[in-house]
């Protein structure tokens, strides 16, 4: 029977999935002067926000308000809620409610403190997704209007993401992960290049890109893309909601329910890269699927394998689904005891571990103590915990290219 070591012997955590709020001021500094006005800036102003049919709604300059730091970018204005960071703050005190930056913790938003904040939680890398109006594949540069400024602030994002953000003291333990122009796939994979030729092996990319109106993976517009990132070895990551949509059954049904549907995105999402042939056509691309769990693969891929058997799906596909999944397409967990408990039929090799730091959900500072219960629970002895805890994810990133070992 497997002996999972006990926590204290537990390896450090390389979490793929955290997020960081994007500074202030760092359009209005990098911007030219000419676009400063419609870039990206905050204005600090109290204000009350809600949520009516599943959007926010925001009352500005309300006398008896919160203060909250306000995003405007052209014609978006976002404002800054206290869950979007709310990493040690106590339960009972977490609301939906307008925030400042000075609310949060500074490792929200500073690398010092994130560093500490990262060490505290046995956490010895961390991947970051946009935290509030780039959304988590770069929707807020894809929705406006003007293309070339939205390229401009994206690529500023970007810069800053590689050099500053994961740069200095922070270098092989903050591991880029950099946004593409959605619009064009064209300007995607050169952003993919230029971005590898700085050092960002990894980029944000929506889980179902025809949902937010561009071209589908069936329609192969992406395959230059997917050239760019196999040339690169670059990694396709795949946040749950990277649709700017999430599953539900009806327009009257509570959050629970989509909270309780959210790995049906992923599902979807790896249909689409299956049945497209992308995974075949691109054999050494490799794809990460985060916070959508892992307990629905074994299923899914026993019912492709079964449509591809039957031949009824009306795809040519050479193998089997489940062969181009295998060792390619990772998916990240929390809280996914019976997926580790189905990691046979997953293939173990195949789970990697997320902190989700600084949001509600997310385990910091006890990511450790919660690795150790699932880890017990589902019998995972100290090979496999390793491999769950980080060896899998520097196989899924490559980061051996940052002096990060398995």
């Amino acid at each position: 029977m497997a002996v999972t070591p006990p926590e204290v012997d537990l390896p450090e955590i390389v979490s793929v999935d955290d997020h960081v709020l994007e500074p202030h001021d760092l359009w209005q500094r990098e911007l030219p002067a000419s676009l400063r006005d419609r870039g990206p800036k905050v204005v600090r102003q109290r204000a009350k926000i809600e949520f009516v049919g599943g959007a926010i709604t925001l009352r500005r300059d309300v006398p008896d308000g919160h203060w909250c730091d306000v995003w405007e970018f052209d014609d978006l204005v976002l404002p800054t809620g206290l869950l979007h960071a709310c990493a040690g703050i106590p339960a009972a005190e977490q609301e939906n409610r307008p925030a400042i930056y000075e609310d949060f913790r500074p490792g929200t938003y500073d690398q010092t403190a994130r560093l500490a904040d990262m060490d505290e939680g046995h956490i010895e890398v961390s991947i970051c997704y946009p935290n509030t109006f780039p959304r988590f594949a770069g929707q807020g540069f894809a929705e406006r209007a003007d293309h070339d400024l939205g390229l401009a602030c994206l690529q500023i994002y970007n810069d800053w993401m590689i050099d500053e953000w994961c740069g200095g003291a922070a270098k092989g333990r903050l591991v880029p992960l950099t946004l593409v122009p959605l619009w064009d796939p064209v300007l995607a994979a050169a952003e993919v290049r230029r971005c590898a030729a700085k050092g960002s092996y990894a980029i944000a990319f929506s889980e179902n890109p025809a949902k937010l109106g561009y071209p589908s993976l069936y329609s192969g517009e992406w395959d230059v893309l997917w050239d760019a990132c196999q040339e690169s070895d670059t990694t396709v990551s795949m946040h749950i909601g990277s649709s700017s949509s999430m599953p539900t059954t009806s327009v009257d049904a509570p959050l629970a329910v989509s909270m309780s549907l959210n790995s049906q995105n992923a599902q979807g999402s790896l249909c689409d890269w299956i049945w497209s042939r992308s995974l075949e056509r691109f054999p050494t691309l490799k794809l990460a699927y985060a916070e959508s769990q892992v307990g629905w693969m074994p299923f899914l891929l026993e019912r492709m394998d079964g449509v591809w058997h039957e031949d009824v799906g009306g795809v040519e596909l050479p193998d089997a689904p489940s062969s181009y999944v295998r060792d390619r397409v990772f998916g990240c967990i929390f809280d996914d005891l019976h997926g580790l408990r189905s990691r046979a039929e997953i293939g173990m090799g195949q789970i990697v571990f997320e902190t989700d730091y600084p949001h509600a959900n997310g385990t910091w500072p006890n990511s450790r103590a919660v690795a150790h219960r699932l880890c017990t629970e589902a019998g995972l002895d100290a090979d496999e915990c390793r491999l769950l805890l980080r060896g899998n994810a520097v196989r899924a990133y490559g980061l051996e290219r940052f002096g990060v070992s398995a």
